[in-house]
C-alpha cells in the first residue's frame, strides 16, 4: 500500500481527497493510505507557535525549522514503525519545480512512501530546506495561500495511477500526458458521447463506423492537432520521451 503523510495546518482539508471520489474509494480498499500531521502538534510553547517574523525585515510571517523538523523526523519513525522505508520530503513551494507526470509517476508505485509538507505564510526557513527537503514542488507560476491544495493535488493525481483505483485500466494510460499512451505524453483526443447531434453538431463519422484501425489513427492525428495548437511545448524531443512519430530522443 503507498503511504502519503502530510504536514499540515489545516488537516481536514485533506478529507476531499480521502472521502470522496476515485480517491476516497482507493482510500477505503486499502490501495493508498494518506495521514494527515497538524504541524502545532510540534510546537511547544502556549500558543503552539508555528511561525515568526523575518529577519532582515518585510513583510509577512515566516514558518519556523523547528516545528517543521520534530514534525519531519516524527513522521519519518511513524513510517519506519508501519513497516516503510521512509521516502523523499516534498516541500510545496510556489519556487518549487513545476509538477508534471513524470513526477506523479513516481508518486504513484505500491509501497512507496513520501511526506508532503504544505508550506504557509510569506515562506519557510531556509535552514529547514536545506536540512529536511528533499525536493520542492509547485503547481505553476503563481501564489496560493498554502500548500494544501497543491498537496491535494499531487495526492489526487498520484492515487488515481494506482492499480486497481480507476475501474477501467485503460483510462490512465489514455489519457493526456500518459508517456504510457499512444501518444507518448500529448494532450488527450477529443471525446463525444449521446446524443450523436447536438445543437447542430454532429459526433464525427469515423467515431461512428466502427472501423478501430481508422478510429485509432482519427484520435491520434486529432490529439495531435490539439497538442499543437494548446501544448505545442510537449511535441518538443526531450530525453527518453518518444516522439509523436514513435521514435525516442536520446
Amino acid at each position: 500500500m503507498t503511504r502519503f503523510d502530510v504536514i499540515t495546518l489545516f488537516p481536514e482539508m485533506l478529507d476531499a481527497v480521502t472521502r470522496f471520489g476515485i480517491t476516497g474509494r482507493a482510500c477505503e480498499r486499502k490501495l493508498a493510505t494518506v495521514v494527515a500531521h497538524q504541524l502545532r502538534d510540534y510546537a511547544h510553547d502556549a500558543y503552539k507557535t508555528i511561525d515568526d517574523r523575518p529577519y532582515g525585515g518585510g513583510p509577512g510571517m515566516v514558518m519556523m525549522a523547528g516545528p517543521l523538523t520534530e514534525a519531519v523526523m516524527a513522521v519519518k519513525a511513524q513510517q519506519q514503525a508501519a513497516g516503510y522505508i521512509p521516502g523523499p520530503v516534498i516541500l510545496m513551494s510556489p519556487s518549487g519545480k513545476r509538477i508534471d507526470q513524470s513526477m506523479i509517476d513516481r508518486l504513484g508505485q505500491a509501497q512507496a512512501c513520501w511526506t508532503l509538507v504544505c508550506g504557509r505564510y510569506e515562506g519557510v526557513d531556509q535552514r529547514f530546506i536545506d536540512q529536511q527537503v528533499d525536493e520542492c514542488w509547485s503547481l505553476g507560476d503563481f501564489v496560493l495561500s498554502g500548500g494544501e491544495i497543491a498537496a491535494m493535488a499531487i495526492l489526487d493525481a498520484a492515487i488515481r495511477k494506482l492499480p486497481g483505483a480507476l475501474g477501467e485500466p485503460q483510462s490512465a494510460i489514455q489519457e493526456s500526458f500518459s508517456l504510457q499512451g499512444p501518444g507518448g505524453g500529448i494532450l488527450d483526443w477529443p471525446h463525444y458521447t449521446r446524443p450523436e447531434v447536438f445543437a447542430g453538431a454532429a459526433v464525427p463519422d469515423v467515431l461512428l463506423s466502427g472501423h478501430h484501425e481508422r478510429i485509432a489513427d482519427w484520435r491520434r492525428q486529432a490529439a495531435l492537432a490539439a497538442t499543437q495548437d494548446l501544448r505545442p511545448d510537449l511535441l518538443m524531443p526531450r530525453p527518453g520521451k518518444p516522439d509523436p512519430s514513435g521514435k525516442s530522443s536520446s
